[in-house]
């Protein structure tokens, strides 16, 4: 199986660590869907406050796309329905039941999926309301399920800091990852593209495009891994989906019903007892945390440290998130600090690293280590990002609003998520990712 070798990029050694071990958590009282999470969505209710709904009930659609509904992760009474500016839903909360009743459809044998037609299969996912697993590139939006994808993209492999060991995952999941894949082949006309790290539990899936990747982060990003294996082409398009996501796919053939529950990591320098717990879709953030946070005054984030969003214990885990990381919010100032770069305790650089001065793990914090300056084109970003692209000269044509240089420079490869190393390690401080999303939606709004 061919084997991409990533040498560009950098694993954050960051300090609190999940264990291996999976820890059941069940003691939810309400979950939440955000429709904010999905970026060009315009959702419209289906259903509306103190009605009950089962796991898998529509709850809304887009108004763009009618097809694609987002199905309840719970069973109980929609509690509340919270409204932003423009009278724009910010999140549906759904108080449980005890009985967490599901909607069941028809259940198909692994052997019968395969040979499934490509609307009929289409038509079991739409209908079980969990078609926004998927998301297209290019955009990193969710795609029209009328358009057949040129290949279909699955990343096994999690290179992000602190985030979910999905080898330990997969150890009991494979008959459903299997008919998860097979569902997949229906639905593209091209291939699916699997990618693990070498000696994976998943080396034996079958009716897949098999490749394995190491090296540092990002190498588990899906956008790394199209552009080292099938890269995009203008006017073309390819879906994703998490690997997770495949699992709840292959259950809803295989059971017929949607499984809302999933694998994530609460972890970093303030958890105590770090680890991978599972947990519903939509999830509160404050009983996944419990009594885990080490200190008081501490950044909670949806995500991991580079992509996450910043949260508190009253928020609701994102659909597309599979961590809680937890750094400290205590920042203290180094006396002339600018003195002693890349070799402080108290701060983290990657000029120790890149120079394998040792690998002990750092406690992060939320310090920036100083303000926005000035670009200076060192090749920060160029060290950190393994593409085949410019990025400074990416960075200066979106600043410029110009369309058709952002094209020639390859943008409709990239997704912010890719460029988060560069922020972190901007000596000026800028924003790359940021900038990133903005010329994507540039680029979007032109069509």
């Amino acid at each position: 199986m061919p084997h991409i070798n990533i040498k560009k990029g950098h694993d954050l050694l960051i300090s609190g660590t999940p264990d291996k071990d999976i820890v059941e958590i069940n003691n939810f009282g309400t979950v939440a869907i955000l429709p904010t999470d999905f970026k060009g969505v315009k959702p419209k209710l289906i259903i509306k406050e103190g009605e009950e709904v089962k796991i898998g009930s529509p709850l809304f659609f887009d108004k763009m796309n009618p097809d694609i509904k987002w199905g309840s992760p719970a069973s109980g009474t929609v509690k509340s329905v919270e409204y932003g500016p423009r009278r724009i839903i910010q999140k549906i909360e759904i108080s449980l039941n005890d009985n967490q009743d599901q909607i069941e459809k028809q259940k198909y044998k692994n052997s019968d999926i395969i040979s499934l037609g490509r609307q009929e299969a289409l038509n079991i996912i739409l209908g079980a309301n969990i078609f926004p697993m998927f998301r297209q590139r290019p955009f990193n939006t969710i795609p029209d399920p009328s358009i057949i994808p040129r290949d279909i993209f699955v990343s096994a492999i999690n290179t992000a800091p602190l985030s979910v060991d999905l080898e330990v995952v997969m150890e009991n999941e494979n008959q459903s990852f299997q008919a998860g894949i097979d569902a997949l082949n229906t639905i593209t006309s091209g291939k699916v593209y699997l990618t693990t790290k070498p000696e994976s539990v998943m080396s034996s899936i079958q009716n897949v495009e098999l490749n394995t990747i190491s090296g540092p982060h990002p190498a588990g990003n899906i956008g790394i891994q199209i552009h080292h294996i099938a890269h995009l082409k203008p006017g073309e398009s390819v879906w994703t989906i998490n690997a997770q996501d495949v699992i709840a796919i292959g259950k809803l053939f295989l059971n017929g019903i949607y499984d809302p529950t999933r694998v994530i990591t609460l972890a970093g320098p303030c958890v105590r007892d770090p680890g991978h717990f599972r947990v519903m879709t939509g999830a509160k953030i404050s009983t996944i945390i419990g009594d885990r946070l080490t200190q008081d005054k501490s950044r909670i984030i949806s995500g991991d440290v580079l992509t996450g969003r910043t949260s508190s214990a009253d928020d609701y885990l994102s659909f597309y998130d599979y961590s809680v990381s937890v750094i400290s919010d205590q920042v203290r100032r180094e006396f002339v600090g600018i003195l002693n770069p890349g070799s402080s305790k108290n701060r983290y650089s990657l000029t120790p690293v890149f120079f394998s001065f040792g690998k002990i793990l750092f406690p992060f914090n939320t310090a920036q280590n100083g303000s926005h300056r000035a670009i200076v084109p060192i090749s920060a970003w160029e060290r950190v990002l393994p593409m085949d692209i410019l990025p400074n000269e990416l960075y200066r044509s979106i600043l410029a609003e110009d369309i058709d240089e952002m094209e020639k420079l390859g943008l409709i490869e990239c997704d912010d998520e890719d460029f988060a190393l560069c922020s972190f390690s901007c000596p000026s401080k800028t924003d790359v990712s940021g900038v990133i999303r903005r010329g994507l939606d540039m680029l979007r709004a032109e069509g």
